[in-house]
């Protein structure tokens, strides 16, 4: 099985099955000198961490990972920094229950990849999804902290905006809510709604989609290049790699489509600081699959988890029909466990892009640029 590396210059591997003895990555192209502990690394992992409310899964993993390599610490550098060679992260699994799964060893799961994974491979893991479960993106999120370093100013966060049909009320937006409430809403009335309507749906073993927001402050602009390598473009497929995820859109997306071109058009002026302001940022931070020094906006759509207590037909691998009712610990909305993963395809993205141009360019290139002469 190939193609379990995205970037170019800050490349990530993942490795490792759900049910497996353990997950993690190599991370390389990060360039050394960079302080990096594991406490930077955990901070992001804990968000992402499985069994911390009723909202989510209940199986109980640390997610404690380890640097295997890749870092160097003496009295000359300050404590430990990146050394420039590939970073290993691992994170050891600890409570897999694979017994949940033997009675669906040879059934197919109706919006799992048990069927494609079989008929491309002939093999499948069928103890949790093996390699496209879900807790693959505990790798993407270790990788993440790291990228997070590489930029200079660049901070990246992310909030769940709807659940089901229940949209938040953008004029109550508030980025410090997210760490009040168990689904990092930024809306303290829509997470309040969200706890009864989110309970109703876990007591009835069932789940529901989310639409996640992912806004990146700091990234400077220049960031891209045409033709196919534009960074809306790459932001999308690193989103859509995301396990569940259906559907993206960079700044207004979809809605663009009801706008007027006085609307959807980015206006500018010349700000105090010498830079150029728009008003408005209908394009999510890029023009042309290059960033504007804008805040990079992004949006993706979680479906709903398709492990549910609720009896589907489906039929086996060989042929037969059957019913199937999925047990074990599940997310009832995968969708709040999305938020730091959807942050670190956000960072591992620019990261890699800011190394690119940083190749190709060297510093950005000097704007404003000399004006006409009059002559």
């Amino acid at each position: 099985m190939s193609f379990n590396t995205f970037g170019h210059l800050f490349r990530v591997t993942t490795f490792g099955e759900s049910h497996g003895p353990a997950i993690g990555c190599v991370v390389d192209g990060c360039p050394p000198g960079i302080p990096l502990t594991a406490v930077d690394i955990q901070h992001f992992l804990d968000k992402r961490r499985p069994g911390q409310s009723r909202f989510t899964t209940q199986r109980q993993e640390p997610d404690a990972v380890s640097i295997l390599s890749g870092v160097f610490s003496d009295d000359r550098t300050g404590g430990q920094v990146t050394t420039g060679t590939p970073i290993m992260l691992m994170i050891e699994n600890v409570d897999q229950r694979s017994k949940d799964y033997s009675a669906i060893r040879d059934l197919y799961r109706p919006g799992h990849a048990d069927y494609t994974y079989d008929v491309k491979y002939g093999v499948r893991d069928y103890r949790g999804g093996g390699r496209s479960s879900a807790r693959e993106t505990a790798c993407r999120v270790a990788a993440g902290a790291v990228a997070r370093k590489i930029v200079p100013g660049m901070a990246v966060r992310a909030a769940l905006v709807q659940m089901g049909p229940h949209k938040i009320d953008r004029r109550r937006w508030d980025w410090d809510e997210i760490d009040r409430n168990p689904f990092f809403c930024p809306d303290r009335e829509a997470a309040a709604q969200w706890e009864p309507y989110l309970d109703g749906i876990r007591k009835a073993g069932s789940s529901i989609g989310a639409v996640i927001e992912v806004v990146a402050e700091g990234v400077p602009a220049g960031l891209g290049a045409p033709v196919y390598g534009k960074l809306d473009a790459d932001l999308a497929a690193a989103f859509m790699s995301i396990n569940a995820v259906k559907g993206v859109e960079i700044g207004a997306g979809f809605t663009a489509a009801e706008l007027s071109g006085e609307e959807n058009a980015d206006e500018m002026r010349m700000g105090n600081d010498g830079k150029p302001l728009f008003l408005s940022n209908q394009a999510g931070g890029i023009l042309g699959g290059i960033s504007t020094g804008q805040p990079l906006v992004a949006r993706f759509a979680v479906k709903p988890t398709s492990s549910i207590l609720t009896p589907r037909r489906s039929i086996d691998r060989y042929g037969h029909e059957a019913d199937i009712q999925t047990k074990g610990r599940h997310d009832p909305c995968v969708g709040i466990r999305g938020v730091p993963v959807g942050e670190a395809m956000m960072a591992c993205v620019v990261a890699d892009h800011y190394l690119r141009q940083r190749g190709q360019v060297g510093e950005s290139a000097a704007w404003p640029f000399p004006a006409p002469d009059a002559r």
